[in-house]
């Protein structure tokens, strides 16, 4: 069986996987679940306890969590280095920098925004306050990778690797909270709007809204609960 990558909707991370995982060509299955329901619902949490997306399930039946550990999963069966770098060269080392930074302090810099939006019970002060939070270490990110970027078109030159696969499964998320001017960064800016014209990342993005695509690689979808029955088996 190939790999099946349990991607979130609406805003999750994992688009940007799925974009990667189209880049790689290797045959896929996808499973989708609701970032606001089923993914905290008790058939789920038996795949993964934490109650988060996305989840990898390998073609061994191993599981796997974490956005940059499925990522790492993926660079191992790059043997043709679509989307990385022969391990030990600075090449390979350079990508892994930007995988931590962008799973790390930049996808965490949203938490105070996500905080406040589902605090229901908080006051508008505490909403205010956190909001505040989330727009100052958003910006902050925002700075030093545009510092990080160099002249090639994507983060590591010329072609898009996993570095931006994970940046584009989490960039949007700043302009959904306006929590930046997309002036203020030029460079980011034009990384966005490229990745989001390249071919795999509209396909990403167009199955996250539900739409009826396809690909080559990508085998189909397999429903939840079929997912948990296999890994009950």
């Amino acid at each position: 069986m190939e790999p099946i990558l349990v991607y979130g909707h609406p805003l999750g991370s994992s688009m940007g996987l799925v974009a990667a995982l189209e880049w790689l060509g290797q045959p896929y299955r996808l499973t989708r679940i609701d970032l606001f329901g089923e993914v905290r619902s008790e058939p789920y949490l038996r795949l993964n306890g934490r109650g988060e997306a996305p989840l990898l399930i390998t073609d061994r039946g191993e599981r796997i969590s974490e956005t940059l550990a499925i990522a790492l999963w993926l660079e191992a069966r790059d043997a043709e280095r679509r989307i990385s770098f022969a391990p030990g060269t600075r090449e390979a080392d350079v990508l892994h920098q930007y995988m931590a930074f962008l799973n790390t302090g930049f996808t965490a810099a949203v938490a105070p925004y996500w905080a406040a939006m589902e605090a229901a019970d908080a006051t508008a002060e505490q909403q205010a306050a956190w909001r505040a939070l989330g727009r100052r270490q958003v910006n902050d990110r925002h700075r030093k990778l545009e510092a990080m970027i160099g002249k090639g078109p994507y983060l590591l030159g010329g072609r898009p690797t996993l570095a931006d696969a994970l940046f584009v499964g989490v960039a949007r998320w700043a302009d959904f909270h306006q929590a930046i001017d997309p002036a203020d960064y030029p460079k980011i800016a034009a990384l966005k709007t490229r990745l989001h014209d390249d071919p795999a990342v509209r396909f990403a993005v167009a199955l996250e809204a539900g739409e009826a695509v396809t690909s080559p690689a990508l085998k189909g979808h397999v429903p939840l609960g079929e997912l948990v029955r296999r890994a009950a088996a």
